[in-house]
């Protein structure tokens, strides 16, 4: 299982009968048509037609799960019958996509079909992480906890990605913008500046001749340099999208960046940790759990060292030896969980480790930013400043020599 996580998905779409002889249909992901089948095989449908069709997140985004996992487990605390809570939670939102969702969800509820697999048809939107909660709380009665702690989860795991993508956004914004403007001054300004010194009839200082030359550059050659920037950035994004490697190549790179790459590896275990915390305090099997764990972690390195912790766990390794062999994680987070390990209290330190590393993220992604502000002003005044200066410095002299 450790290797076809590893495989790139699909999404198929289905139709058949379930094991009573109704009609059913859902969605599915797996490595290939063969394993969509096998899998649908092995819950007793017998598929009619499968197709593969795009995945695609549509208008449903991952805060809108997390407020209707957090109103399910309200309402069923509360006493609220399930079909009757599903009636609410549908009443209740604006988004007609996820009207929709949670709708053919209640369908399969009132049909008799548990909750866990009626979730399980729409995988774009519940991972395995919550299919797991869910079908454990099913099985305990203790299925209102578990949605809240599912609920803690997703909002904790949608905070640390906002933090990470404002930490990344700001300084990426105030690049483009400065190139915007300098592109701007080059094509537009310094030519009629070009025009008025061609009056002079004296000779231009260096800094000054230098600015002139890749002003005429930009002119000449604007289309090419936008076109350019916009391809490569165009065939990055498809790259990303499209190639396993590719991705797996870029987040090795992320994590070795400098001050960038230590807020991605915090976040990373931070994800990691609440992760496991949350399918251990579920009841879920540690090797089982270490599947979603691997699916969670957010980068290619700790995937790949989840996958390997797995396997050595399998052959009864002991979690913090594991975790050692794969020399990625901080001393403090195997010492942690050798500790709970220990104590019988392995879910209560790895909340703990979740909850240390993500105030490091905070207070990192805050550093950044007062970090990143002086930098980037000093870079766009040396800049734009050194621009303007090149372009007054022979007015300067024609001034001092009028005097």
């Amino acid at each position: 299982m450790a290797t076809s996580a590893k495989k790139a998905e699909q999404l198929f779409v289905w139709e058949g009968t379930d094991a009573a002889g109704k009609r059913a249909r859902g969605e599915i992901r797996a490595d290939s048509e063969l394993a969509a089948k096998a899998q649908l095989r092995s819950k007793g449908i017998r598929v009619k037609t499968l197709r593969a069709v795009k995945m695609r997140r549509g208008r449903i985004d991952a805060k809108e799960i997390a407020l209707f996992t957090r109103q399910l487990a309200t309402m069923m605390k509360a006493g609220v019958p399930l079909l009757q809570a599903f009636d609410i939670a549908i009443r209740g939102t604006t988004n007609p996509a996820l009207a929709r969702l949670l709708n053919e969800i209640r369908t399969d509820i009132g049909q008799g079909n548990p909750l866990a697999p009626s979730f399980a048809k729409h995988p774009l939107y519940f991972d395995r992480l919550f299919i797991a909660l869910v079908a454990a709380g099913e099985q305990a009665g203790i299925l209102d906890n578990l949605l809240e702690r599912m609920a803690t989860y997703q909002e904790k795991m949608i905070a640390i990605k906002s933090k990470i993508k404002s930490a990344l956004f700001y300084p990426a914004a105030v690049v483009v913008v400065a190139f915007l403007v300098i592109a701007v001054m080059m094509i537009f300004v310094i030519p009629q500046f070009k025009e008025i010194f061609s009056s002079f009839g004296a000779d231009l200082p260096a800094p000054t001749l230098l600015v002139i030359a890749m002003s005429e550059f930009f002119v000449a050659w604007w289309w090419a340099i936008f076109g350019t920037i916009i391809a490569a950035v165009v065939a990055f994004v498809y790259t990303h999208r499209r190639s396993k490697a590719f991705r797996d190549r870029v987040d090795r790179l992320l994590l070795r960046l400098p001050v960038v790459g230590i807020i991605l590896q915090k976040a990373a275990i931070a994800r990691w940790a609440r992760t496991l915390a949350t399918m251990f305090a579920a009841g879920v099997p540690l090797n089982e759990a270490l599947i979603s764990v691997a699916d969670a972690a957010g980068n290619a390195v700790y995937r790949d060292a989840t996958d390997a912790i797995r396997t050595q766990v399998t052959q009864g390794v002991a979690l913090t030896v594991a975790m050692l062999d794969t020399n990625i994680f901080p001393a403090m987070v195997p010492q942690m969980v050798a500790i709970g390990e220990e104590s019988g209290q392995l879910d209560t330190m790895l909340t703990k480790i979740a909850e240390y590393y993500e105030r490091e993220v905070d207070d990192a992604v805050a550093s950044l930013s007062q970090l990143l502000e002086p930098i980037i002003l000093v870079f766009l005044g040396t800049v734009v400043g050194g621009i303007v200066v090149a372009m007054y410095l022979p007015i300067f002299k024609l001034g001092q020599a009028v005097s």
